[in-house]
């Protein structure tokens, strides 16, 4: 990795010995924002120090996270693709066993990238193939082939498409699932996860069988369909924050224990 303006520590995954900066930024936004837009957030961003960016086939954020890490090359910022870490995700739709690889092809050909740091399940679900939709429609479920589809994901790191494979939204029981069929363990596991719910049975079993856990969400979601602004107005968080003298989101972050 590259060196940043303000120090990141990094966690070596146990399983392939790669390096991932604990502190990323995600890319997905409610309601969206225009795709020039994402790209000068990203790149301002890179400017800031950060290295690793989260994105998604779902978020449609893949593209002009693609192009500011080009121009990022082009004007020097970074050095190499190498200083980044880019994590994307196989969606319900994609989530069968013989589309993962065209899935994956497709989001490197959006990011421009020849490479992942690291590819994960989005969810723990299946739906009809070509569906995009979100909140999914109860009749587009379909049961998720855990063999064909863990075993897609291997191949693909196998292959040097990603360096490290994982999951999203992942519970003990489907981790669980996961764990009996690998042969290639999950490296994380990325979840919703703040003050207000710390996943503590979840991290447990994570740290347990070598899973990183990782959080989205960590200061609530508010402004978004899903969450709530309930971490930053906790009265205890502003008591705990007035008395460091840090502002409720620096620590909130920094009071997990992760």
């Amino acid at each position: 990795m590259g060196s940043t303006s303000f120090g990141i520590p990094e966690h070596r995954f146990g399983s392939n010995g790669e390096k991932m900066p604990v502190l990323g930024f995600g890319t997905t936004v409610f309601p969206p924002v225009g795709a020039e837009a994402t790209k000068m957030a990203i790149l301002q961003l890179i400017k800031l120090g950060y290295r690793h960016f989260d994105t998604a086939a779902k978020y449609g954020s893949e593209q002009p996270l693609g192009e500011a890490i080009q121009e990022a090359l082009s004007i020097g910022l970074i050095q190499s693709r190498d200083e980044l870490f880019i994590t994307t995700k196989l969606w319900c739709g994609d989530a069968h066993g013989d589309l993962v690889v065209p899935a994956l092809k497709r989001s490197l050909q959006n990011l421009k990238l020849e490479y992942l740091d690291l590819f994960l399940i989005h969810w723990p679900v299946s739906c009809k193939p070509g569906t995009y939709e979100f909140p999914i429609k109860e009749e587009n479920f379909l049961p998720m082939d855990f063999n064909s589809i863990w075993a897609a994901m291997e191949e693909r790191q196998r292959l040097n498409l990603t360096k490290s494979i994982g999951v999203s939204n992942f519970s003990c029981k489907k981790l669980t699932d996961i764990l009996a069929i690998a042969n290639i363990p999950p490296a994380v596991n990325q979840v919703e996860m703040n003050p207000m719910w710390q996943q503590k049975k979840l991290r447990e079993f994570c740290r347990a069988n070598g899973i990183f856990l990782t959080a989205y969400s960590p200061l609530g979601a508010n402004g978004t369909f899903w969450g709530s602004d309930r971490v930053l107005e906790c009265e205890v968080l502003k008591e705990i924050a007035k008395a460091k003298g840090k502002t409720a989101a620096q620590t909130g972050i920094s009071e997990m224990d992760i």
